[in-house]
């Protein structure tokens, strides 16, 4: 069954992209909650956790979409 790979790879990739996109969102979330309540500064903390999460996922999804094209195309490549 020369579909399984690709059934692989998808799956690999939603789990690494689910991660990639909500840890750094929760983490941020948390983060600048417990700062904006430790500091009085609500909610300008959490903004701004919430804005560099933002930058650095897009960062980090299109890395992770560009290496794995290259392993899709690997993959295409092995069936010719």
């Amino acid at each position: 069954m020369s579909d399984a790979k690709y059934y692989r790879l998808a799956g690999r990739i939603f789990a690494d992209f689910s991660g990639t996109i909500a840890v750094p969102a929760v983490l941020a979330a948390l983060a600048g909650k417990w700062l904006d309540e430790r500091y009085g500064t609500e909610p300008q903390l959490l903004i701004l956790l919430l804005v560099v999460a933002l930058v650095l996922t897009a960062y980090c999804v299109v890395r992770k979409a560009k290496m794995y094209k290259n392993a899709y195309e690997s993959l295409m490549n092995e069936d010719k």
